[in-house]
């Protein structure tokens, strides 16, 4: 039965851990860019003020938040994500 087969399969705990990382990572990108870009963005154009030409609610939002996006993916990926083989060697295949 494969359900069964699943409970006891560990890479399933291993990838549901990485999903629940992955949902995290995307709830902290959309706060971040929804809070800068709603948040500073939201007044009148003509009291923006700019960083490097653009205007901060969306330097902030799109440029700094994808450059904290980038980094905190790469982190999660180096130190909490794990190798896992794709093999199901539990069903007598080849094993090298």
């Amino acid at each position: 039965m494969k359900i069964d087969r699943h409970k006891k399969d560990p890479r399933f705990k291993i990838a549901e851990k990485e999903a629940w990382i992955g949902i995290g990572l995307v709830l902290f990108n959309f706060i971040w860019w929804y809070g800068f870009a709603y948040g500073m963005g939201s007044g009148p154009a003509e009291e923006y003020t700019y960083i490097f030409g653009l205007p901060a609610w969306f330097f902030y939002s799109c440029v700094a938040g994808f450059l904290i996006m980038v980094v905190l993916v790469t982190a999660a990926v180096r130190f909490l994500f794990k190798e896992v083989p794709f093999e199901d060697r539990s069903e007598g295949g080849d094993s090298e």
